[in-house]
């Protein structure tokens, strides 16, 4: 009798289920719920509350809504009986995170704190908190501290203690009230098993959780603020469970939310980059693997760890368990591509579009496929959300340099594609000066998928092959997989994640290659974007933080405003 497990990827914008029959890995159904609060930038539901520059909200109700509809869903669409499911496995954006109180309740979903935006989820790309992250690092750099090494030097303002402080400095009340802070991918979990287990990889790379060491210590949170001496006892946990564990089972509560069988075994939760690796069928060191979609994450396993500056992190088992799992990755991909078409594309565009039964991305891409490499003299910095990685730091705009009066959208449009070629170029030669090998290229998400002619400009970019993963839902994949090895062998599943990536990974026939001249012409325009990087992101020029303070004192400055 075939065995099926289920993956559920939540997204910056959606979430999506995928029932996958095991032992193939053959996806047999799929589907997508749209978050009905989407990203909160602006106001809070109340459509009253301003929030501030930098800010990204969610809410989790719609994490809920994502599992009621989309497993009922792809249940009936199959015909597949839910005995037939023998595991569950969830990714998430990271670090998203809540403030819940002691029952597991998100505190927005309190009349207490509703209107309160600290007590909603801070999405992964919520940058509000970079004065904490400066300071934490610069009290880390003075004292020394050994895990900054691991995260190449800096802690990103997207991370758990940046967002936590910030709570902690301007909404006391809520980090009171929180019994705890957890990820958002934990607290789903929570809501699946009844029980609240924190995650390694999250830990590891969002929460300078490490294997051997544990958190920073006590002395280290106090030097950063008395109020958080005991921060991981207060609200957090010493408690770390491994990727590739089983969280627990679906309780009676969540069957009936979800559909699925009481019983039924559930994984310990993931990130959607790190989960995606197994699903291409990745299990050994020199592969990186770019997830592209709103932003892109770059995932790389190793013999042994190295310090690689500008890095997300480096975690023992943070992917495979046995490796090193690297972690690098850019701010603003699809992202920028959707502020473009939003703001920057004439209304003629749209009408072309529509008449040719296509979207205006595909239309922009059609143009810009025309143009020879280097034919518009434009080049640009991929910054529009910050820099990840090499800088890490979400303080840094975009540039776009050699606009005329005759520059057209889709020379920018492509300007901005190659600006996210060169960055993902930047992380590769860095990885590669401090030791750590490169030696294939692998792509997943919905632009590799989709777009053809951006995989191509990579190819040239990195002068390397690059591969496609045979998933269009990659990270939902992975999930599912993970959920086979919490079922194991004697339910169908699997004793581990490698076992799993034998028979239910891989890639595409198709793989993009370098195109010689190509290459040639993108070196040189990478010399410039080289330039430009150091320039603007090493403290030559600081215009970019300027005009960030003017914007922010200038936004404060409006009467009748509540800016949080």
């Amino acid at each position: 009798m075939v065995k099926y497990t289920i993956g559920v990827d939540y997204g910056t914008q959606s979430g999506r289920a995928v029932l996958v029959e095991v032992g193939t890995g053959k996806e047999v159904a799929t589907a997508v719920k749209e978050y009905t609060h989407g990203v909160m930038d602006e106001f809070l539901p109340d459509g009253k509350t301003k929030l501030g520059i930098d800010w990204a909200l969610q809410h989790p109700a719609d994490y809920l809504e994502v599992l009621q509809c989309t497993i009922p869903e792809v249940l009936k669409k199959a015909n597949v009986s839910p005995n037939h499911v023998i595991g569950l496995g969830i990714d998430f954006t990271a670090c998203t995170v809540l403030p819940i109180d002691c029952n597991g309740t998100p505190l927005c979903m309190t009349a207490e704190f509703s209107s309160n935006p600290h007590s909603y989820v801070k999405l992964w790309k919520h940058h509000a908190a970079q004065e904490e992250a400066n300071r934490l690092n610069e009290i880390a750099e003075k004292r020394g501290e050994i895990f900054l090494q691991r995260y190449g030097g800096k802690i990103s303002s997207e991370w758990m203690f940046p967002k936590l402080w910030q709570i902690l400095n301007e909404a006391p009340e809520i980090y009171q009230a929180a019994d705890q802070m957890v990820e958002a991918a934990d607290w789903v979990i929570y809501q699946l098993t009844g029980e609240l287990k924190r995650n390694s990889c999250t830990a590891g790379y969002k929460a300078i959780w490490h294997k051997q060491d544990g958190y920073p210590s006590r002395e280290f949170f106090k030097a950063l603020d008395p109020r958080l001496e005991n921060v991981v006892e207060e609200k957090l946990s010493s408690t770390i469970v491994p990727i590739g564990s089983k969280a627990g089972e679906i309780t009676e509560k969540a069957a009936k939310l979800t559909g699925l069988c009481p019983g039924t075994a559930v994984a310990v939760a993931n990130v959607d980059a790190h989960v995606s690796l197994p699903a291409v069928g990745i299990t050994e060191p020199g592969k990186l693997l770019m997830i592209m979609g709103t932003s892109t994450c770059h995932i790389l396993l190793g013999d042994e760890e190295k310090v690689v500056p500008g890095m997300c992190g480096v975690v023992e088992d943070g992917v495979i368990p046995g490796f090193m799992g690297y972690e690098a990755g850019q701010s603003c991909v699809g992202d920028h591509f959707e502020w473009f078409t939003e703001n920057c594309v004439p209304s003629s565009y749209y009408e072309e579009a529509n008449q040719l039964g296509i979207s205006i991305h595909q239309l922009l891409t059609d143009k810009a496929s025309t143009l020879q490499v280097g034919e518009s003299g434009l080049l640009a910095l991929d910054w529009w959300n910050g820099n990840r990685s090499t800088l890490v730091d979400a303080d840094l705009t975009g540039v776009l340099l050699g606009a005329t009066l005759l520059t057209k959208p889709e020379e920018i449009y492509r300007a901005l594609i190659e600006a996210t070629a060169f960055g993902t170029k930047m992380i590769v030669e860095t990885f590669r000066k401090y030791g750590v090998p490169i030696n294939e290229v692998y792509a997943c998400g919905g632009i590799a998928e989709k777009n053809a002619f951006m995989m191509q400009i990579y190819s040239d970019v990195l002068n390397m092959d690059v591969k496609i993963s045979a998933s269009s839902q990659t990270p939902a994949l992975g999930s599912a997989m993970f959920g086979a090895v919490a079922a194991g062998i004697e339910r169908g599943g699997y004793e581990s994640i490698s076992a799993a990536a034998k028979d239910m990974g891989g890639v595409k026939e198709a793989i993009y290659q370098p195109i010689k001249e190509n290459v040639e012409v993108y070196d040189q325009l990478y010399k410039e974007y080289a330039r430009l990087y150091d320039y603007f992101g090493r403290g030559e020029n600081n215009v970019m933080k300027v005009l960030k303070q003017i914007k922010s004192r200038s936004s404060q400055s409006n009467k009748g405003e509540t800016v949080c």
